[in-house]
């Protein structure tokens, strides 16, 4: 299915609310002007493979272009609009966009923009008004007649990465039509998820990550609604879920950590029975933080592993995961081999590079031919990887350890700051926390743990034993922090995602 199909049944279907505002666009309404956006880029100029770029906050029009890029053969780019204008312009200029449509909200970063892509050719803005850029519904209303063809578009979205500037992840288009079944997400959707054409699913986060674009698509695909959240906070997410009954939502872990963090009159206030699954991903959860939101909502989390390049994908239920504590699932696309730094398989319970092989090549890094080869295996060219670490279990359950940027290597010892931050999550006074190596004269790293406190304490010599102390009743003594300090906010994306790149990149600095 795609929207089409449920804008001939039900027109007048919700296919996205706004949580705050209630603003609302049918699928009669989403059908018509993703029609109208696709014959008028085509008009344009524009053909399969082509790219458009998006500059949005959260909105109904972000998938309506979407849709349009997706039923016209284009890719689309979406630009995180938390970046400066110069950052966004290397995006919009790697990824060779003829057209730009942004939203008048981020007026000044799409004027910043303007002034750094000089190979667009087309600028479009809703919204209200943007100064050299064409009016989005002045576009609409001049559009032709819809496309007789409709070849299946994607995603060509930017990866943060640890180091150096983004890189597109341009997977292949498919040889479909948009309507046609055989896209492996969208058809393994119903099985893993649960969604139908009854689904409410909640969109927690900024809608140019790939998470909540892609699972706002597949929903469409499926008939649902999708209700989208302007900008998350706690007990919003909470009142979203009561107001419109919704069955389906996805955090990630820090969301959880947040809403644990809530007063218990807020935390238990909201009806929240008509909730079926709560997805999370993004980032390994604590199973502390884990086993609190089982006990809060019920059975009804479901973690799934994944990434922008889409070379994998692995879920695991409520029931798999109280059994096997920690773990992502196991592979749903294809084998998970786990492997060492010269490519050979590891034996089972040992740390390596994790590779997900499938029948095809999934994705290639936009202009970056070498960051292509480093993502394939050296002897199999359908494996690839993303520069995670973990391992597989005798039953094949897979289990992150961390980044493999992220690794600290103390004494010759591995170090995974990832199970650190998990013990110190639900530590009483720390609100946030970042786990990082930093340089040591004798034993070449040292563990550091960077702290945001809770409202109500305050930094000391004593609370920094204290929280050391909390590490050493629960891990071994090599991974306790040999320091901590206390800071006013830690980097963290829009979706909650630690930046800790940024982080690492502060203390190297002060080195």
């Amino acid at each position: 299915m795609y929207p089409g199909t449920t804008a001939a049944l039900e027109p007048d279907k919700p296919a996205v609310i706004m949580s705050g505002s209630g603003r609302s666009l049918t699928y009669g309404e989403l059908e018509d002007r993703s029609a109208r956006l696709a014959r008028a880029l085509h008009d344009l100029g524009l053909r399969t493979g082509d790219v458009v770029a998006l500059i949005t906050d959260n909105t109904p029009e972000a998938l309506e272009v979407y849709w349009a890029a997706l039923r016209s053969g284009l890719y689309l780019t979406t630009v995180n609009h938390h970046l400066t204008p110069g950052e966004a312009a290397y995006i919009v200029n790697d990824s060779g966009a003829r057209v730009v449509i942004a939203s008048a909200e981020l007026e000044g970063l799409a004027v910043g923009v303007a002034g750094q892509t000089t190979e667009v050719t087309h600028r479009i803005c809703f919204g209200g008004t943007v100064e050299g850029h064409a009016s989005y519904e002045e576009v609409l209303a001049g559009a032709g007649e819809p496309l007789a063809a409709m070849p299946r578009g994607g995603e060509m979205l930017y990866s943060s990465g640890t180091t150096g500037s983004p890189k597109g992840v341009r997977p292949p288009l498919l040889p479909l039509q948009v309507d046609e079944p055989g896209e492996p997400f969208t058809a393994i959707a119903p099985m893993a998820f649960g969604f139908g054409t009854d689904t409410v699913y909640l969109s927690t986060a900024p809608i140019y990550h790939a998470a909540p674009l892609r699972f706002c698509g597949v929903v469409h695909a499926h008939g649902g609604t999708v209700v989208m959240m302007e900008k998350f906070d706690a007990e919003g997410l909470l009142r979203a879920v009561q107001d419109h009954a919704v069955t389906h939502l996805q955090v990630v872990p820090t969301m959880f950590v947040r809403i644990l963090q809530l007063p218990d009159d807020a935390r238990t206030g909201f009806d929240m029975s008509s909730l079926r699954m709560a997805i999370h991903a993004a980032a390994p959860c604590p199973p502390d933080v884990k086993e609190a939101m089982i006990a809060l909502w019920g059975p009804i989390l479901l973690e799934y592993y994944g990434s922008t390049e889409g070379n994998g994908f692995a879920f695991i239920t409520t029931e798999e995961w109280l059994r096997k504590r920690g773990s992502v699932g196991t592979s749903k696309l294809g084998p998970v081999h786990i492997c060492d730094d010269e490519g050979e398989v590891l034996p089972v319970g040992e740390v390596g590079t994790i590779y997900f092989e499938r029948d095809r090549v999934m994705f290639e890094y936009h202009n970056d031919p070498a960051k292509t080869a480093a993502s394939r295996h050296p002897r199999h060219e359908l494996w690839s990887a993303v520069g995670d670490l973990g391992y597989v279990d005798e039953d094949g359950y897979l289990f992150l350890t961390d980044r493999k940027a992220f690794v600290i290597i103390s004494g010759g010892v591995n170090i995974y700051p990832q199970e650190i931050e998990n013990v110190l999550t639900l530590h009483p006074a720390v609100y946030d926390v970042a786990v990082i190596g930093v340089p040591d004269p004798v034993f070449g790293e040292q563990v550091k743990a960077v702290v945001q406190l809770r409202a109500g304490h305050v930094g000391s010599p004593e609370l920094a034993a204290d929280i050391t102390a909390y590490v050493h009743d629960r891990l071994a003594s090599f991974k306790v922090p040999r320091s901590v300090d206390f800071v006013d906010s830690l980097p963290r994306s829009a979706t909650g995602k630690l930046v800790k790149g940024e982080l690492m990149k502060i203390y190297l600095e002060r080195v």
